[in-house]
């Protein structure tokens, strides 16, 4: 078997679990409508405001499993045309989700308990390099919305006024508007979903907020069908994780400490976190 054909074969695997992914999620949102129905139905026998709050409860969840159906099948779909046509590179799951919110790229990032990053994910570069820059700096949209459990959007100079390095820097992108919702949990915040250059109103409409939903407690994330890897487009940075260890152990300083140092150097010189640490790891680099 070539490296080709088991690369298909892995690909189409992820197509056919996208899909049942697909039709658990919608069935999932069939039982929440029941629930919400049935709700509906003692609220008008009984009166009782418990009803009316259940059902709106259901009602939301509903909704959330249905955005994650179609973010499922959004993916499933790119993939299974890209079996057929071969492009240069296969979609990634993140292209369907910034779709969805109406926006030109989107970037996911999943966090500790500490707000360490553990892992992101982008639809494309831009979008990467945008939440790099993020990460480098320790600021940005994304850091403040998993903080504080809210949406956080800004646009034009109000971004830079709000971030000043990294709102300088990402209008050096080409980004003209930024929203960032968290991704909430009952436990918390893992995270945050940011969307950029998305479509006027859709920050308001509520839709953003719903894809997020969809992500962490809809199941595309979490739960018995979850895949924190979103099918293998979250990147973990094992690089630079590698590079932090070999600092630290160099400077005989904290893991913490090292990876300061690295994002420091990135900044500075304006190359990208993964070179920086890349050129660390091949002994090529040295940061004092």
């Amino acid at each position: 078997m070539t490296a080709s054909s088991s690369g298909s074969e892995s690909i189409a695997a992820q197509v056919a679990t996208a899909w049942l992914n697909v039709t658990r999620a919608r069935e999932r949102a069939a039982r929440q409508q029941v629930s919400a129905e049935r709700h509906e139905r003692l609220a008008a026998e009984t009166g009782r405001q418990f009803h009316l709050n259940m059902a709106d409860m259901h009602h939301r969840m509903t909704a959330r499993h249905l955005a994650a159906a179609r973010l499922q099948e959004s993916y499933a779909r790119r993939v299974t045309a890209w079996l057929v046509d071969r492009g240069t590179r296969p979609p990634v799951f993140m292209a369907g989700v910034a779709e969805a919110c109406g926006a030109r790229s989107a970037a996911l990032t999943l966090v500790g308990a500490d707000r360490s990053q553990l892992a992101v994910a982008a639809s494309n570069q831009s979008a990467r390099s945008a939440q790099d820059l993020e990460y480098v700096l320790g600021a940005g949209p994304a850091v403040d919305a998993t903080r504080d459990r809210r949406l956080v959007a800004a646009a034009g100079p109000a971004i830079e006024e709000r971030w000043p390095c990294y709102g300088s820097a990402l209008a050096a992108l080409g980004v003209a508007a930024v929203v960032a919702v968290p991704l909430r949990t009952p436990a918390g915040s893992i995270g945050a979903l940011t969307v950029f250059d998305p479509q006027p109103g859709w920050a308001e409409s509520g839709i953003i907020i719903e894809v997020a939903d969809a992500l962490s407690v809809g199941g595309v994330l979490l739960g018995p069908d979850g895949d924190p890897g979103l099918y293998g487009g979250a990147d973990h940075r094992p690089v630079v994780h590698q590079a932090a260890g070999r600092l630290a152990e160099q400077q005989q300083c904290s893991i913490s400490d090292a990876l300061a140092l690295i994002k420091a150097r990135a900044f500075a010189t304006g190359e990208p976190l993964e070179t920086v640490a890349q050129q660390i790891n091949l002994g090529a680099t040295r940061l004092e």
